[in-house]
């Protein structure tokens, strides 16, 4: 089993030994290296098991692996808080390090954005890949003319968020909103993303947090992938995404 939705009570994941529990009335897993861990630990903010190269290679170096349940992709404010609460929950039941190391794939990077930011003291560093960044762009696709609509994912963020196409215009809380905040802490960041995504288009989404980090002078590492679509996340060798979060993690 690669994806881990919350329904199965699995004791192993990919060969490593794995913990299946409930928090604030939300399913967890923890997946533990074995005997050699060095109490450093990735949150995988959304899509547990998806594209999980990066996150075996660390496992291999002693890494923990842990996900806990949103209500919604979309990250309501309960998520952001249920997250941050998860990691003080992790770092007492298996004694790990207090802070974590998110993961954050698509609309993930959107959620890791919104934890660093909101609660900095809780993370060391981040690999973001492909994030949301500006709802403007996804799902509500109000930037490039020539990308198609994607009705289906733009009804499910009204739903879940209550924000609908002509509301949003004026909110004030996208994840770019918050990057100030974020460079402010200067939590570094690995960004990766394709510069053909058509769903999560780079020039509207990552580069934003790329630019803000560099106007700041903030540490961030960027990985382009010339004719990457949204999918598949990663990278073709993901030693570069390790090297990053072994040099930066706590």
């Amino acid at each position: 089993m690669t994806r881990w939705n919350g329904d199965e009570i699995i004791n192993e994941w990919l060969g490593y030994p794995a913990k299946c529990g409930e928090f604030m009335e939300r399913k967890y897993i923890v997946v533990s290296p074995g005997n050699k861990g060095n109490g450093k630990w990735l949150l995988k903010t959304e899509y547990f098991g998806a594209f999980p190269e990066t996150e075996l290679a660390l496992l291999k170096r002693g890494y923990h692996v842990a996900h806990i349940k949103n209500k919604t992709r979309w990250c309501l404010d309960e998520d952001t808080e249920a997250q941050a609460a998860f990691v003080n929950f992790v770092a007492e039941e298996f004694g790990l390090s207090t802070q974590c190391i998110p993961v954050g794939m698509s609309c993930g990077g959107m959620q890791a954005i919104y934890l660093a930011a909101k609660h900095p003291e809780k993370v060391s560093c981040m690999y973001i890949d492909a994030p949301v960044v500006n709802f403007l762009s996804c799902p509500f696709r109000f930037g490039r003319e020539t990308e198609p609509a994607m009705p289906a994912m733009a009804e499910e963020f009204i739903k879940a968020r209550g924000i609908d196409s002509v509301s949003i215009l004026s909110f004030r809380a996208h994840p770019l909103d918050y990057l100030p905040t974020l460079t402010s802490h200067n939590i570094p960041v690995l960004l990766v993303s394709g510069d053909s995504d058509s769903v999560v288009p780079f020039e509207e989404n990552g580069k934003l947090l790329q630019d803000a980090y560099t106007a700041a002078g903030r540490t961030i590492e960027t990985h382009i992938k010339p004719g990457g679509d949204h999918h598949p996340h990663g990278l073709p060798d993901c030693l570069p995404i390790v090297e990053f979060i072994e040099k930066y993690s706590a």
